[in-house]
């Protein structure tokens, strides 16, 4: 390569570089938008080959009867369970903060629940400190809710174009989106495998974190809401649609809303109750995002659960509430990567004797069922020389 070619190449690539990098700035606030639009499309892709097929190859029609079926089946049930939660937690919060602050400015009601405790004896040299503390705590509390509530009005305009922008998207996706990633693999100095391979746990990530986050919610969300009803806690559906949405963090998600309404129980003296909706919901509500998600999730994804647990965590502090998408497809990428970095590199890698302590078990299984030409000509040695041995026991006899 000579030297004008090398100049002419190395300006190209600054220029790439620099027009790239204008164009994310003008289309970044627009990125998320357009992430979730790949994730729909990567998930209704195959809805679309039907219609697609049904319509004589019609692009553009097969494109509009599948947005079409997504919103009726999928966003409007969404927007209207969103009605009902947005409407019952602002009438929860109406009632509850002024019977909140009436609770907190009434004379001696905080040194009356302190002396309930079975340990306020040690607590009494403290008890203005734990005073003051606790009315803080409520009044952040209350404070908080009204914020979270006013925050959740102003950004419904916002939700609204964002839920435009990404439905937009969505039908231009499913028409060109093959020729898109076209375009995206051809620019990538990969190999086809391992193209197809990032394609591949890009899809199969995305499919299994919104089916098992849809069917654990369900699950979770219903159950838990049921033992809500029975025990008689108020705004049962209220808090049952909240533990759906917080069942997309594994583990503890529902838990922090049904553990309240236990010591809510307790501290109203329904001592029954409180221990039935326990042991309710840690055995039976609990089990179900024990069992159920690393099925769902984690079979498919081929994560662990921890990996899951903090990638999902990640997301929906980094991310917001798409987030528990985003955070598990990031995080199976990141493995492909370097298990694609392994299989490349595998001949410049040291090799290594270590062996898990999980799957010693394993390799000794190994050994006995797939036996070595030398493990197999020891054991004809001794065939051949047991009737030896057996005919000199014989003669000694």
């Amino acid at each position: 390569m000579d030297n004008s070619t090398l100049v002419n190449k190395s300006v190209l690539a600054i220029v790439v570089a620099a027009i790239s990098a204008l164009f994310f700035g003008i289309i970044w606030r627009f990125l998320e938008a357009i992430f979730l639009a790949s994730l729909f499309a990567a998930v209704f892709h195959p809805l679309y080959r039907k219609f697609l097929h049904f319509f004589g190859g019609s692009r553009g029609v097969a494109s509009l009867t599948t947005l079409l079926m997504v919103l009726c089946f999928v966003f409007i049930p969404v927007v209207l369970i969103a009605t009902v939660f947005i409407g019952q937690g602002a009438e929860l919060a109406s009632k509850s903060l002024p019977w909140l602050q009436s609770v907190i400015n009434e004379p001696g009601f905080i040194d009356s629940q302190f002396e309930k405790l079975p340990f306020y004896e040690y607590l009494l040299p403290y008890r203005e400190q734990l005073a003051e503390r606790l009315g803080s705590v409520f009044v952040g509390v209350s404070s908080g809710a009204m914020n979270v509530l006013q925050s959740a009005t102003r950004g419904t305009v916002s939700a609204v174009v964002t839920a435009l922008l990404v439905f937009y998207t969505f039908f231009f996706f499913l028409m060109d989106g093959d020729r898109l990633i076209k375009k995206i693999l051809f620019y990538l100095p990969l190999d086809d495998k391992n193209e197809s391979l990032l394609l591949h746990r890009f899809r199969s990530v995305t499919i299994a974190t919104l089916k098992g986050t849809a069917v654990i919610g369900l699950l979770q969300g219903s159950l838990a809401g049921i033992g809500l009803w029975v025990c008689g806690i108020p705004n049962a559906l209220f808090l049952s649609i909240t533990m759906m949405l917080l069942s997309v963090v594994p583990g503890i998600g529902a838990a922090l809303v049904w553990i309240p309404a236990c010591i809510y129980l307790a501290a109203n003296d329904q001592w029954v109750f409180a221990i039935g909706l326990f042991a309710f919901c840690a055995l039976l509500v609990g089990s179900v995002d024990n069992i159920l998600r690393p099925k769902l999730v984690g079979s498919d994804t081929q994560l662990h659960e921890l990996m899951i647990f903090f990638s999902t965590l990640g997301g929906l502090l980094t991310f917001g509430l798409p987030g528990f998408i985003i955070g598990p497809i990031i995080a199976a990428l990141f493995v492909t990567v370097w298990d694609i970095y392994g299989e490349e590199f595998k001949d410049w890698l040291p090799k290594t004797n270590f062996v898990p302590h999980s799957e010693r078990h394993k390799a000794t299984a190994t050994l006995v069922l797939d036996p070595t030409p030398d493990d197999l000509a020891d054991s004809e040695t001794l065939r051949d020389t047991k009737p030896e041995s057996d005919a000199d026991d014989k003669s000694l006899s």
